[in-house]
């Protein structure tokens, strides 16, 4: 396909996306900090005990055809490789630090998870004549002012889709545009489940619909491709092929939740256990307090070793904010469904996991006062509280219900949304 220099819509087509993906990020962090472990094969774990899962691999690690699993069977077979404890402070200090590296760019930053983010550059095409040169740029600005030894892939392309799958393609430390001109090259080698998002069950529906390739993905019409995947879903496939923007969204939440496994050690006290749903109601609370919400709709379940889960949702008349009444209105929704099914236990030492989620969410700064009666002055309150924990650290100051000798929640980090960082 070649772009004709008179269609009005040409400047859709222009490759003006850019996605920043860093290269064995966990992993590049550790070693950016301490010398000795570069160009070693590192992996970090969130627990390094003989059990412990490998969640992060460094490029050298990566070099050697190791895959993530348990941290002793890689060192059966990989007696060198080093294993490291993970180090959320860390990633979060560095993923804060890139992201204000991509903000002198454009004002148009979306972090995607702890180590890719997308840049849109639309409306910047009179500012960046080159976004090959910017991204050369951006690579050598993060080892400038962020680190040495990190690295990153960047694609560019006409949607965020796209960029993505450039930057998955040309790994570590490329540099790849998808255009007009060169996408049907791009995707002929490719297999479906290199499509970022289409799994072996994706994958599977198309292929029994005659759609073998990423190819015959992007010429398959829309319609035969919602038949194929039984969804709308399908035609968003084709829309991202042919460079129409489906995947950059506004920075708004729709949902929040917080959850936990739960260890053996941990489960064996119901007190421990009432700990943990507490500090996850207490983690909502410090998100909407940051981003200025209430919430509407609230939901828990828990999952036990038995194979059983407990869920319940419900909505409020008046939007919550306070953890400690989140987490009461919990409590009193269980002693309700206990004394319905009259011969259950809902807390009890068979849980391995819960979790607590909100969403429809209101301006708490737009709230009708006159709902709050006495609550005024608890929402004044907690606003102070928020302002000393922001300027001194959230732990310096707690809930006396917070106050133990050990905390119950592992700091941890995933891969997932960093919205709260920025």
């Amino acid at each position: 396909m070649k772009l004709n220099q008179n269609d009005p819509n040409k400047i859709n087509l222009v490759p003006k996306v850019m996605f920043v993906d860093m290269n064995s990020y966990f992993a590049s962090c550790e070693q950016q900090v301490n010398y000795w472990l570069r160009d070693r094969p590192v992996g970090v774990c969130v627990y390094t005990g003989r059990g412990g899962a490998v969640i992060a691999l460094s490029k050298a690690a990566k070099k050697l055809g190791i895959k993530p699993a348990r941290a002793d069977e890689i060192m059966k077979k990989f007696p060198q490789f080093i294993t490291l404890p993970t180090n959320p402070a860390l990633y979060r200090q560095f993923h804060v630090k890139i992201m204000k590296v991509l903000q002198q760019y454009s004002t148009d930053v979306i972090p995607k998870s702890i180590d890719e983010a997308v840049v849109n550059f639309a409306g910047y095409h009179l500012v960046y004549k080159d976004l090959e040169a910017i991204a050369r740029e951006i690579k050598q600005k993060i080892k400038s002012e962020v680190g040495d030894y990190l690295t990153c892939s960047i694609g560019i392309a006409p949607n965020a889709f796209l960029a993505k799958l450039a930057t998955d393609i040309k790994k570590p430390d490329g540099l790849l545009v998808i255009s007009p001109e060169n996408i049907d090259q791009v995707l002929e080698p490719l297999m479906l489940t290199d499509l970022p998002g289409i799994a072996k069950n994706m994958a599977w529906k198309l292929v029994s619909h005659g759609i073998n390739s990423p190819l015959q993905l992007r010429y398959t019409e829309p319609h035969l491709l919602r038949k194929a995947c039984h969804s709308i879903i399908g035609e968003y496939w084709h829309y991202r092929l042919n460079f129409r923007e489906v995947d950059i969204s506004t920075d708004e939440y729709k949902s929040m939740q917080a959850m936990r496994q739960v260890s053996k050690a941990q489960r064996a006290s119901i007190d421990t256990l009432m700990d943990i749903l507490r500090a996850l109601c207490l983690q909502l609370e410090k998100r909407m307090m940051s981003h200025s919400l209430r919430a509407h709709f609230l939901g828990y379940n828990f999952y036990y070793e038995d194979g059983f889960a407990f869920s319940d949702k419900f909505r409020t008349n008046i939007p919550l904010q306070d953890g400690i009444e989140i987490m009461n209105i919990i409590l009193d929704r269980i002693k309700i469904a206990e004394q319905e099914k009259g011969d259950i236990v809902i807390i009890n030492n068979g849980i391995i996991s819960m979790g607590v989620f909100i969403t429809e969410f209101q301006d708490a700064e737009i709230i009708q006062l006159a709902l709050w009666d006495n609550k005024f002055k608890e929402d004044n309150l907690r606003k102070v509280i928020y302002s000393i924990k922001d300027k001194f650290g959230y732990e310096k100051m707690l809930h006396g219900s917070e106050i133990q000798g050990t905390p119950v929640l592992k700091d941890v980090i995933g891969f997932g949304s960093v919205k709260d960082l920025l």
